[in-house]
């Protein structure tokens, strides 16, 4: 080492060691709470729910080229020298006798198991709202589509437009934004779509799925495109629902007309041995600041934190509605919160792990179709994303030069769209406008557009 880089690195090892302290910690707390809640799930629901705290089974699951390698090999030190390994046996605790006295004089007869397996899981939250997705196997889809009196004024089939929300979102994120300020000859001439994902909003949150990229993909097309028949559509993503949206329009490359994606999580060399571990290391670097990005490190690596963290604030959303009411001294709270907390730690777990990081590696592929079939593939992305860097719209552009990008200066991965929506929703009807004029025309080649 010269003595020109000494005090550089020994200023970064410094720094670097409380955040090697702060996750060495929570490395400890996700194996007790491992620990806990393997005792809790026997006491209250009569068996232990599986967890990815050990290797998988081989040939367990029907489609394992869909499961993320993150879930398994996600590092954590006790976790590699085994210190903890004999508390997670289930048979321990129930020698100990400590499942039968915890069932016999801290919980009450009715939280016991009884039949068949609850809908949700007792972490989750069991209000009306909440379990209102029981009673239907298809996902929530808000539809916006022209009268009647339109439908019969025009003179050519109406088009379709699917919107897909991002991670922790809903429908709402569109119905305020874009379908709030659509002009009056995009509610005369289109179909909208807006789907809650699965896991997500008001849809389906099921407790036995792994809500995996072909599971959203699926969903999508189970309760939108078979049962509205549609032979034709555009797709407009964000986030998160940018790789649901290309898988889907990959698959449908046939009749998609064009793929709108906002701050898409594109990741170059995804493809491979470790590559979603790498994916991992870029959505969920270990890092105290900014507190977002310290947020998702620990919520994406450590799977019984998060499952607790989801315990105290989506078990008991309504009473942190409350408490939000009273001291912002308002009637209502923002959608944008309602939807942080319409979720279960299952369906936001696995899919972190199965869509953003598993996903990625077919995202290569799935564009890949699409330039093939000269489907006209739209890309916007603030320029002070933190979420979501340019480097990855820049990657893309590299790989795929047909894509058209667009920068928006001063704005990032939300207000890119939140911020400006008069103007986005304006951008995007001029999209769908100049296909439906030149369906028969060759795809042009894409260029970079800055606005503002």
């Amino acid at each position: 080492m010269s003595a020109s880089n000494f005090p550089g690195k020994w200023v970064s090892a410094i720094n670097a060691a409380p955040t090697r302290a702060v996750f060495m910690f929570f490395d400890v707390l996700d194996e007790l709470l491992c620990v806990s809640f393997r005792l809790l799930d026997e006491c209250l629901e009569g068996k232990s729910n599986s967890c990815y705290c050990s290797k998988p089974v081989e040939n367990k699951y029907e489609d394992p080229e869909f499961l993320s390698e993150t879930l398994f090999r996600r590092r954590n030190f006790l976790r590699e020298t085994n210190l903890l390994r004999f508390a997670r046996k289930p048979e321990l605790s129930k020698k100990m006798g400590l499942v039968r006295f915890l069932r016999k004089f801290l919980f009450p007869e009715k939280m016991k198991r009884r039949g068949s397996e609850p809908a949700n899981r007792w972490s989750d939250c069991g209000c009306k709202n909440c379990v209102s997705w029981t009673k239907s196997d298809k996902l929530n889809v808000v539809v916006k589509q022209p009268s009647l009196q339109d439908f019969l004024m025009n003179n050519k089939p109406t088009e379709n437009v699917i919107l897909i929300h991002g991670f922790m979102g809903s429908s709402s994120f569109w119905t305020n934004t874009v379908l709030k300020n659509l002009s009056e000859h995009a509610t005369s001439n289109y179909k909208f779509f807006a789907v809650d994902l699965l896991g997500f909003g008001d849809s389906p949150k099921p407790r036995n799925n792994l809500y995996t990229l072909k599971d959203h993909v699926e969903m999508i097309e189970k309760s939108v495109i078979l049962p509205y028949g549609l032979n034709s559509f555009h797709v407009v993503a964000h986030s998160m629902g940018c790789i649901i949206g290309v898988a889907l329009a990959s698959k449908y490359s046939t009749i998609v007309k064009s793929v709108a994606l906002v701050a898409p999580p594109y990741f170059a060399n995804s493809e491979g041995e470790g590559a979603s571990l790498g994916v991992l290391d870029v959505i969920a670097e270990k890092k105290l600041w900014p507190p977002p990005a310290f947020f998702t490190a620990v919520m994406s690596r450590y799977e019984h934190v998060g499952r607790c963290i989801c315990f105290i604030i989506c078990r008991h959303h309504r009473i942190w509605e409350r408490i939000i009411k009273i001291i912002t001294w308002k009637r209502s709270i923002s959608p944008m919160i309602r939807d942080m907390t319409k979720h279960t730690h299952h369906s936001a777990w696995h899919s972190v792990h199965n869509v953003i990081c598993g996903g990625a590696k077919f995202t290569d592929r799935n564009l890949g179709v699409l330039a093939d079939s000269e489907v006209r593939i739209h890309v916007v992305q603030g320029d002070l994303d933190e979420v979501v860097p340019l480097d990855c719209i820049r990657n893309m552009k590299t790989k795929f030069p047909t894509v058209e990008v667009e920068i928006v200066a001063g704005t990032d991965h939300r207000t890119v769209i939140t911020g400006r929506r008069k103007a986005f929703t304006a951008k995007l009807e001029s999209l769908w406008d100049s296909i439906e004029k030149n369906q028969n025309g060759s795809l042009a080649q894409g260029n970079f557009i800055t606005s503002s």
